[in-house]
């Protein structure tokens, strides 16, 4: 046969269409009854019950795993980054109150390998199973001597739904109102070109070093996958703000790039200002690490990092304990980490 003269300039479609062809089977476990069409074509199709909302409103985010990759590549593990990119997303429309229909993927590479093809796609499949979330799409883009040998990118891009009346916008954050603090595992998918700087640059570790307070080496520390509240913000909406008028929860924002900092004055009220108190809550022993080894700024930390708290929930005082003790029951770490105070819409951490 013949060579291909695109396969000889380092794209080989075989090899793509072999390792897709396996999707399908892959994939089941994400359907949703509203997905049509197969896997494969130009656009995935979802049909929008929209006869059980009044007025449904589409909430879509995207975004990527960012230099986390790095850790996979050396590791050569990438099934748990692909879940980061589900969770990640899930987490960013969850905040608004609405729930995942699908997702779809982009990876692009140099060289198409697939065994870490076959990885990333299992946990994409994972993590969207397990939020209830189709994936009904996506693109692999190989690209010869765009990225290093043995490296890739991945971003995603999710569409959920919620009730126009039941959007979660902040507006009914008042004076009193208590900050829930809801556990991460970990750095989740933010704060990685710093963290790698510091153990890789200035401690000199390697990824199977096993630092003092952790219970894993380094490596798969920061591995840890990106945790999904998805669900769990679904049940305790429904229990807490049932009828979309009576808020007892009334703002979330999910603890990624910007930390409490940049984050929760997203839901803030021009008026309102956020007090997180540091010491409410278990630090987790990488976080430590970070904070003893690598001399940065107090504030610069609680802005980089999660510190321990991928979520954070505003709720009315008066429901404040009986909602953590769901979250708890729910087996999330959560404890009650500030309180909102009048002012201009800032967030500081005493």
């Amino acid at each position: 046969m013949k060579n291909k003269a695109y396969t000889g300039a380092g794209v080989d479609i075989d090899l793509g269409n072999s390792v897709k062809s396996k999707l399908p089977k892959l994939l089941a476990s994400t359907h949703r009854p509203e997905v049509l069409g197969k896997v494969g074509g130009f656009g995935g199709l979802f049909a929008l019950k929209s006869s059980q909302y009044k007025q449904p409103v589409l909430v879509s985010s995207v975004d990527g795993v960012g230099t986390k990759l790095k850790i996979a590549f050396a590791m050569n593990k990438h099934n748990t980054v692909g879940a980061d990119l589900v969770n990640h997303c899930v987490d960013d429309i969850a905040v608004l109150g609405a729930e995942p229909l699908f997702f779809l993927d982009y990876i692009g590479t140099g060289k198409l390998d697939p065994k870490v093809f076959q990885q990333l796609m299992s946990g994409f499949a994972k993590a969207c199973a397990e939020n209830n979330c189709s994936l009904i799409g996506g693109e692999t883009a190989q690209m010869p001597g765009f990225y290093a040998p043995g490296e890739y990118d991945v971003s995603g891009t999710i569409v959920g739904v919620v009730e126009k009346s039941r959007l979660l916008d902040g507006k009914g954050i008042r004076k009193g109102d208590k900050v829930i603090g809801i556990a991460s595992n970990g750095l989740h998918t933010n704060g990685y070109s710093l963290a790698r700087k510091i153990f890789f640059e200035e401690m000199k570790l390697e990824l199977t070093s096993k630092p003092k307070g952790l219970s894993c080496s380094i490596g798969a520390e920061l591995l840890k996958t990106h945790l999904s509240y998805g669900t769990l913000i679904q049940m305790l909406l429904k229990k807490y703000n049932l009828d979309g008028k009576t808020r007892q929860i009334k703002g979330l924002a999910h603890i990624t790039g910007g930390g409490f900092i940049d984050n929760i004055p997203r839901i803030l009220p021009s008026d309102c200002d956020v007090v997180i108190h540091k010491d409410s809550w278990t630090v987790l022993p990488i976080f430590k690490l970070i904070r003893e080894s690598g001399c940065i700024d107090e504030t610069e930390i609680y802005q980089v990092f999660n510190m321990g708290i991928g979520m954070t929930a505003i709720v009315s005082a008066k429901q404040a304990e009986a909602i953590l003790t769901d979250i708890k029951n729910a087996k999330h770490k959560a404890w009650i980490i500030g309180e909102v105070i009048p002012g201009s819409g800032i967030t500081s951490v005493e």
